[in-house]
């Protein structure tokens, strides 16, 4: 019985390490700007998308900081 316990704790051990190792992270949003004025963030925004620097872009006013903040 200890002989089956190791080995599957083994198994266990390794297939969860397989899967870790072969999972690809998270492709989270990159700060690529900070502008006064909403304008400017949108054509900064859009000329990147038109380049295709980017396929997804946002601007996000930041309150506590008053800028726009240009995500892609």
């Amino acid at each position: 019985m200890r002989k089956a316990r190791a080995v599957l704790v083994s198994a266990v051990l390794a297939t969860g390490m397989s899967l870790s190792i072969g999972a690809a992270p998270a492709h989270a949003e990159t700060l690529n700007g900070i502008y006064r004025e909403y304008s400017e963030c949108q054509r900064v925004g859009s000329y990147g998308d038109d380049q295709g620097w980017w396929d997804d872009w946002r601007c996000e006013w930041k309150s506590q900081y008053y800028y726009y903040f240009l995500y892609a």
